[in-house]
């Protein structure tokens, strides 16, 4: 018996019982249905929270804090720096040193900076992801008194000729326009001045020129933020403290090693950050990163996927043995059909193919149909959230319900096996039946 006869024999089988054939494939359908539409939820539910991490940071950035470091961890120095950076699945580092602000101002004419200085590695920046608004990110090595300013930075320079400092606010007025800063650091001539700590200090002070390479663009997701910040070469802002000490006969005490207020290590990608931080513990410091929230987030959603995908399979268990049993009943209406087959010669593989056909039909169909179905009910489910600001919080953009292809084809795949299966029991009782006992049945 050719394929083609088989298949028209089964379709021929199945349209002869459209009402039996509806209800099991309605079952299918649910089933289906349930199955896709649930664990779309937990795809839209693991989007929203990525989408969530990721606006709250790079995920591959480790922060080292260098507050109560362990007793016998060595200093956060350059030389560890170096050693962090050769470890394996790192990109990328920088420290963080804070800039006392009493030790020297910036200024442009007769505005003074009053803000954050904090040196880092200038071009380290371009890998952190930090964007610029205006100017460019150094690349290579850095010239002396290079500085680039953060946006909201710039509205920390005052008016220093008069006492109420005058300082204006990035803030619209009345006409909604926000004001522009006194000071543009890509035009405007910009100077340190060492600041002493005596009056009667004789010490020339001499004005160190800077050089205004741009203004970031505001991002509070990074560590150290470019929002009210201006950043500096972190071996010239430390050259800047050791010249301002020697200025005031301000004497350190060198029993002490130096030591970074703390660094943020780039990792070269999600699947290192783990390692990396591991390796970072075992010098002795504390680390804090994206990655252990998304662990804790992850797991949460995998578990509420395999709730709802289970929720969404006892349907389509049901669905299997109304397969099943709709098979069986098939096969004692048609048990003088079968007996027929059997002494025609017909080879018992094919009977058993023709069943098996069928089964797989009803899975195909009832799979088809409640992808339809899936679809048109995450549409609904879609535009409702979207409306209505989402569900729980979730799915603000409306993307509450996501099926992707590989969703959409593995159901179909899978609602079409679940058919073969329920139907191969019924198939080898078919094929067992004796043609003598068949063709006497009336």
């Amino acid at each position: 018996m050719k394929w083609k006869d088989m298949v028209a024999m089964s379709l021929s089988s199945l349209f002869k019982r459209k009402v039996r054939t509806l209800l099991t494939v309605a079952g299918v359908v649910i089933g289906t249905c349930a199955i896709v539409v649930m664990l779309s939820f937990g795809i839209g539910i693991k989007k929203t929270t990525d989408d969530m991490m990721q606006s709250m940071g790079d995920l591959t950035v480790i922060q080292i804090e260098n507050y109560s470091p362990s007793p016998d961890a060595e200093p956060l120095d350059d030389v560890m720096l170096e050693k962090i950076r050769a470890l394996p699945g790192v990109q990328t580092l920088t420290p963080m040193f804070d800039v006392d602000s009493s030790a020297f101002q910036i200024r442009s004419g007769k505005y003074v900076y009053g803000g954050q200085i904090t040196g880092v590695y200038m071009n380290a920046l371009s890998e952190f992801g930090y964007e610029m608004e205006a100017g460019k990110l150094p690349e290579g090595t850095v010239e002396e008194g290079a500085i680039l300013f953060g946006k909201d930075a710039l509205y920390n320079f005052y008016n220093s000729k008069k006492n109420n400092n005058n300082m204006i606010y990035p803030e619209p007025d009345a006409t909604g326009k926000v004001p522009d800063p006194y000071v543009n650091p890509m035009e405007d001539k910009l100077e340190l001045v060492l600041r002493k700590t005596d009056d009667n200090n004789k010490k020339t002070v001499k004005p160190i020129k800077l050089k205004g390479l741009g203004i970031m663009a505001q991002d509070w997701s990074k560590n150290p933020s470019p929002g009210y910040s201006v950043f500096m070469d972190v071996k010239y802002a430390r050259s800047l403290v050791e010249q301002y000490n020697k200025l005031n006969n301000i004497k350190v005490d060198k029993s002490k090693k130096f030591q970074y207020n703390g660094a943020v290590v780039k990792a070269l990608d999600i699947k290192s950050v783990e390692s990396v931080q591991d390796y970072i513990k075992a010098f002795g410091f504390q680390t804090y990163s994206m990655d252990s929230i998304r662990e804790s987030v992850e797991q949460q959603t995998r578990t509420i996927q395999m709730i709802l995908g289970g929720l969404g399979a006892i349907s389509l268990l049901v669905a299997a043995l109304g397969i099943t049993n709709t098979m069986i009943m098939s096969i004692y209406e048609r048990t003088r059909e079968i007996g027929v087959m059997k002494v025609l010669g017909c080879v018992i593989g094919n009977i058993r193919a023709m069943f098996l056909i069928e089964a797989g039909m009803i899975g195909f169909i009832g799979g088809v149909a409640g992808l339809i179905f899936s679809y048109m009910l995450s549409f609904l489910i879609n535009t409702l959230a979207a409306n209505g600001g989402g569900v729980m919080g979730l799915g603000a953009t409306g993307q509450i319900s996501i099926i992707p292809v590989w969703l959409a084809l593995g159901a179909l795949v899978f609602s079409t096996m679940v058919g073969l299966v329920s139907g191969f029991s019924p198939a080898n009782r078919a094929v067992k039946i004796s043609a003598l006992t068949a063709i006497r049945q009336e």
